[in-house]
């Protein structure tokens, strides 16, 4: 209780302080002449994101970039982290699962996504069907991976099976599998609860952007005795393919990202881990913070050209524009 009160305690007088700082510009700003006013409102409104930016996302980007060339005991020990990351078996196997992750899953379900609302399209109830193809964003990613974990459940062959696709399995006269702990499909398996989730994102964003393209092109192009598929290749897709874009970069990024599947579903055994993940274990489980931030160094660095790549398409077409 005392630990409570004295946290309670330091956060009410955070706040008084941060008030006061606000108060003070105000009153400064209020003071002013005009122009010098002008800079100063900008300067007391950008401030307090300004600080709030440097304490939680700068110094500890800095932190971590320096922890990234530390040992156990936090003395220097130059690339070791980065030599044993592109050299340890266990290491090239979560670098190999987390190329395999950024490969497959936004490819896959950009493009699931995209058919999907192709063919639905102006069909009849096609809220409906969409709204069950969206549902899965609704579920965390811990959440999904319990549904799953519960899908690919194995029982042994002499039990009766509780999981949906053993059960399947049993009734078609064949064994039961070990979905998640067969390597290297059992990523396979974990890579479908991530389409299974994006997929839907992917629809909606595309979906919106179809609608988007002229219906007049697509009239011309069918005039000009266009099939639908040269209709969807030579007018539908130019039309989307800034949408596209932010769909496969932000699914990308989230790839690159993800942990909470892995770590609900195999917590990284059986060779499944990634980058992510691995950076987790590292760092908290295996007492190798320097190795852990390694990781979350290179994973920054991955993340960083799609960043700057999907910028750039969306200044230039606002350019366009």
């Amino acid at each position: 209780m005392e630990f409570i009160g004295g946290k309670l305690l330091q956060v009410v007088i955070a706040l008084a302080v941060f008030a006061a700082i606000i108060g003070l510009i105000m009153l400064v700003v209020d003071k002013a002449p005009k122009s010098a006013r002008d800079r100063l409102t900008v300067i007391g409104f950008l401030a307090p994101a300004a600080i709030l930016m440097l304490v939680g996302l700068v110094y500890p980007a800095f932190r971590t970039s320096f922890l990234a060339f530390t040992d156990a005991n936090g003395q220097v020990n130059g690339v070791e982290n980065f030599v044993w990351m592109f050299t340890q078996p266990e290491a090239l196997v979560t670098l190999r699962n987390t190329v395999v992750w950024t490969v497959l899953v936004p490819l896959l379900s950009t493009s699931f996504g995209l058919a999907y609302a192709v063919f639905i399209d102006k069909a009849r109830g096609e809220k409906v069907l969409k709204a069950l193809v969206f549902m899965p964003m609704a579920i965390s990613f811990v959440g999904a991976g319990i549904i799953w974990k519960l899908v690919y459940d194995y029982r042994g062959p002499s039990i009766e099976q509780t999981g949906v696709l053993n059960f399947l399995r049993v009734a078609l006269g064949f064994d039961p599998k070990q979905f998640l702990l067969d390597a290297p499909e059992n990523t396979i398996f974990l890579i479908v609860v991530m389409v299974w989730i994006q997929t839907g994102f992917a629809m909606v964003i595309l979906s919106a952007a179809i609608k988007g393209v002229p219906t007049e092109l697509i009239e011309a192009s069918r005039l000009d005795g266009a099939n639908p598929w040269e209709q969807f290749r030579n007018v539908t897709v130019p039309g989307i393919r800034g949408a596209l874009v932010v769909v496969l970069t932000t699914i990308t990024i989230a790839t690159l990202k993800v942990f909470d599947i892995v770590r609900t579903m195999t917590a990284g055994n059986f060779d499944t881990s990634v980058v992510a993940n691995e950076m987790y274990t590292q760092a908290f489980r295996a007492g190798e913070p320097g190795r852990g931030a390694a990781l979350a160094l290179v994973l920054f660095l991955l993340v960083l050209p799609i960043v700057v790549y999907n910028a750039r398409v969306l200044r230039q077409q606002r350019e366009i524009r």
